[in-house]
């Protein structure tokens, strides 16, 4: 079953989409994270989406802005592509002979958090961030939280995931590049931008590419102005869904709503994984009227069109001040 969020006709809904693209309002509801919480996990899920389809049909997709699918409280990103780490690294640390995987990231599935209220939905225009000339798009898939958790195994994980959705990354590389020399983020590098949509897709809609491994084997595709920049598959991750959701959840707990990204995908699926492979920034970085569209099997496509940003608000430079001592 796949769930939107949507605006029409200066009115939020969430709706049940069709085969078709045909969009049934549920009743009362505005949000999709309050629905998920409203229910007891995926099972909860789908019973209000079954009963939503007998209610008379709303508008078609084509007819609306499709907003994301959901506000989440919290975003967890996490990086468990091999592929991508090897390529990124030289490109975005900046530093010459570097390349290959850290053997830190073997240990667990590494993640920061980033920014819930920068998440945009499917087509909405993306601003380049103030400040920033080396825009960059980032391909993953992001799992959401049913049911509330706290120090899961993997198994028991699998009942806490409620679906999943398109998860782009947006990136300034130049910035994260420059502030990550400071052993904390990336923050302003990935602060302005987050593309969710276009919808929710329930579990159980994708337990048919689930490989005997337990990965989800999707295609990934990643094109930029209409040219394919990058192919990968879902199940090449290092780590499981369930095995990032049980990491997450270690001391603490995971709540409905919860994103929790894959982590970019290798092969193309950015531009500084190219750039590090490659030695140059060869496709150039995303400009104003580039166009990103990010295609993931049995989930759905986004397409964002860069357009410009700000100016940044000036900020001084650190005061290199005195020692003094009270």
């Amino acid at each position: 079953m796949r769930f939107a969020t949507y605006e029409h006709r200066h009115r939020r809904r969430v709706a049940v989409v069709d085969e078709d693209g045909t969009l049934h309002p549920v009743p009362g509801a505005h949000s999709l994270t309050e629905l998920i919480r409203s229910g007891d996990g995926l099972d909860g899920l789908l019973r209000l989406g079954a009963a939503t389809l007998d209610v008379p049909p709303g508008p078609h997709v084509s007819e609306v802005r499709l907003l994301p699918p959901l506000e989440p409280p919290t975003v967890r990103d996490f990086v468990t592509f091999e592929e991508h780490v090897e390529g990124v690294r030289r490109s975005v640390d900046g530093v010459d002979g570097v390349g290959g995987v850290p053997e830190a990231w073997y240990d667990a599935p590494t993640f920061y958090f980033t920014n819930p209220y920068a998440v945009v939905g499917a087509h909405d225009d993306v601003p380049v961030p103030p400040g920033s000339t080396v825009l960059d798009f980032e391909l993953e898939v992001a799992a959401v939280i049913g049911r509330e958790g706290r120090d899961l195994t993997p198994e028991r994980a699998r009942d806490h995931i409620v679906g999943y959705t398109v998860f782009n990354d947006w990136s300034a590389r130049d910035l994260q590049s420059r502030e990550m020399q400071v052993r904390l983020g990336p923050c302003k590098g990935k602060d302005t931008a987050a593309t969710l949509g276009p919808y929710l897709v329930t579990a159980d809609e994708l337990e048919p590419h689930r490989d005997t491994d337990g990965f989800l084997r999707l295609g990934l595709t990643a094109a930029v102005n209409g040219e394919i920049v990058g192919e990968d598959l879902l199940s090449n991750m290092s780590w499981t869904f369930e095995e990032m959701v049980a990491y997450a959840s270690r001391g603490t707990r995971v709540r409905p709503g919860d994103v929790l990204g894959s982590g970019t995908c290798g092969n193309g699926g950015c531009l500084a994984e190219l750039w590090g492979v490659r030695g140059a920034q060869d496709p150039p970085p995303l400009k104003p009227g580039d166009t990103v569209t990010l295609t993931v099997e049995g989930i759905g496509t986004t397409s964002n069109t860069v357009v410009a940003g700000t100016d940044p608000v000036p900020i001084p430079f650190a005061r290199r001040r005195g020692r003094e001592r009270p």
